[in-house]
């Protein structure tokens, strides 16, 4: 597949000026989440410091033919605001960790936003006419004077400029006791999960002041504890059926029609360990950091620090495909257990047709997988190689021994340049790939 940049960045950072000018990103505009709504005509983004931007797809103009496929800012609006719990005398940060849309109803839009410990249900509907004419107002909304009102006037609808408004329409707090890693929308589209480190809880959209507890693996001692749920999403088909992941590196799948509390698995995933390999890092670089099931519900796919794995929900001993992302950071790990990078989070996601799939690097590099061909491809998403429309060059790291001219050497990464979230539109090869402050939007070269 051939990219190329639809737009060369949407930066979303201050300037700091001095003699030279240098761009300095806050961390309140670091990029969190992004996610493409059930169309793919619109595209949210959620950053540090709780905002949420919305993109819109241009539609295609004779005057302006390649205008298709390029985004622009439809909305933006302040998601979740700092807090505090005087309980626990902690601080709640306001970023945003997840973005969920719910299927399309009427004409407005819903998602569904989180930080660590509320939820929030926005309505992001727009506005493009303008009601005049009113009886009981004058036109600059004073009241009238019933007294003086002598002939009834019927009031017109004007066009106006479009405004976007996003509404609060429901609020879900107080369930969570530990951190929110993820939400995931039933395809009932009626009901929807929500996880922390330890429990996952399933709440009714129109229902805020309770949710059941479906999962919990407390134990009742917490010196106890020997792992923690770092991922859970609902089948895309199944509204019975859940999955969620582990810091083990196991994956659990639950049918809620067994029991109310799914303490006990229908199926355990798990791909045994080759016992040569074993180290001081096997267990950190094995922790799960997303599951995504595909879009037909048939497979499931799992990302830990080094790979991404395919599973057959019919298969539970090992997976059936196993893509390695950066296997070159092996000889690395304890540098970067140092610096902290070792517990990084990268997502995954899938492209509409299950035959590709796409996960980020070090370096604003992202990697590629086709599972037909099983060829792969590892691109840079960065400012400084990047104009509209350019096609992007594949890139290779160089391991060891003499370096290729393109190559990049595995000691001059930037481990700072990270792409942690990554975003596929549901029916197009279009994607969206958050570096830091930057959202960067591909697509594929149409000849």
């Amino acid at each position: 597949m051939t990219l190329l940049l639809l737009l060369s960045s949407l930066s979303r950072h201050r300037m700091l000026h001095t003699h030279d000018l240098v761009v300095v990103p806050l961390s309140a505009d670091i990029i969190s989440t992004v996610e493409f709504n059930y169309s793919g005509e619109l595209l949210a983004t959620g950053d540090k410091g709780g905002r949420v931007v919305i993109f819109q797809r241009e539609q295609e103009s004779k005057n302006r033919p390649h205008s298709r496929g390029e985004y622009n800012v439809y909305s933006t609006f302040q998601s979740h605001e700092p807090e505090f719990d005087y309980l626990k005398s902690l601080e709640i940060e306001e970023k945003i960790n997840k973005i969920r849309w719910l299927p399309q109803q009427n004409a407005a839009h819903s998602l569904l936003s989180t930080n660590d410990k509320t939820i929030k249900l926005w309505k992001i509907s727009q506005r493009d006419k303008r009601a005049e004419g009113y009886n009981l107002k004058d036109e600059d909304g004073r009241l009238r004077d019933p007294f003086r009102i002598t002939s009834l006037r019927v009031p017109v609808l004007l066009p106006m400029d479009r405004m976007v408004e996003a509404s609060p329409r429901r609020i879900f707090a107080n369930a969570h006791t530990y951190h929110i890693n993820s939400i995931s929308v039933n395809s009932d589209h009626e009901t929807y999960l929500s996880a922390d480190d330890l429990r996952v809880n399933l709440w009714h959209l129109e229902i805020t002041d309770r949710s059941f507890n479906i999962v919990d693996i407390k134990p009742a001692n917490m010196e106890e504890l020997t792992e923690v749920i770092t991922a859970a999403e609902c089948h895309p088909h199944q509204c019975n059926v859940f999955v969620y992941s582990s810091s083990k590196g196991t994956i659990r799948l639950c049918d809620m029609r067994a029991a109310a509390l799914c303490d006990r698995q229908s199926k355990f995933f798990e791909e045994p360990e080759d016992p040569s390999s074993r180290s001081f890092f096997s267990e950190i670089i094995s922790s799960i950091s997303d599951v995504k099931f595909s879009h037909s519900g048939r497979y499931m796919m799992t990302r830990d620090y080094l790979s991404v794995k395919v599973w057959d929900l019919n298969m539970e001993n090992r997976p059936v495909e196993t893509y390695q992302v950066h296997e070159y950071l092996r000889s690395k790990l304890c540098s970067l257990y140092e610096n902290d990078c070792i517990f990084d989070k990268f997502e995954c996601c899938w492209n509409g047709a299950d035959s590709a799939i796409m996960t980020g690097s070090y370096n604003n590099f992202f990697r590629m997988f086709d599972r037909n061909t099983r060829r792969d491809i590892t691109l840079e998403a960065s400012r400084e190689n990047s104009k509209p429309r350019a096609i992007l060059k594949a890139r290779k790291v160089s391991t060891g021994g003499k370096r290729k001219k393109d190559e990049i050497s595995v000691d001059s990464l930037d481990f700072n340049k990270k792409i942690l979230h990554t975003a596929w539109h549901p029916k197009e090869n279009v994607i969206a790939v958050a570096a830091t402050n930057n959202l960067y939007i591909f697509q594929d070269k149409i000849n």
